[in-house]
């Protein structure tokens, strides 16, 4: 039962697009080790939902030396519809006395 539950914690990603992005991440990304790479995509997995997987490898490989979950947000949020930082803030409520 033990062993199990130690052989469990090491399980590889499920099958697809998490898959396929640890695969690529592991030939791409030098700096990044196999559970990195599992933890990032596994970390980003919305921006493999919307087919962005390959910008945000291409960032993480592009980082340096840097392979941390700071890595892979800011790569993450810094691509397509995300790139600009989103809508601008609403304004804030009227107060009752502004009127």
């Amino acid at each position: 039962m033990g062993a199990s539950l130690v052989l469990g914690c090491h399980a590889s990603a499920p099958p697809g697009p998490e898959a396929a992005c640890t695969d690529a991440c592991e030939t791409r990304a030098k700096q990044c080790g196999d559970r990195q790479c599992a933890r990032g995509c596994n970390f980003v997995i919305d921006r493999l939902a919307e087919d962005e997987g390959d910008h945000v490898l291409a960032c993480v490989a592009a980082a340096g030396q840097a392979c941390d979950d700071r890595t892979w947000a800011r790569c993450a949020t810094r691509i397509g519809t995300h790139a600009d930082g989103g809508p601008p803030a609403p304004p804030p409520p009227k107060d009752f006395e502004d009127e």
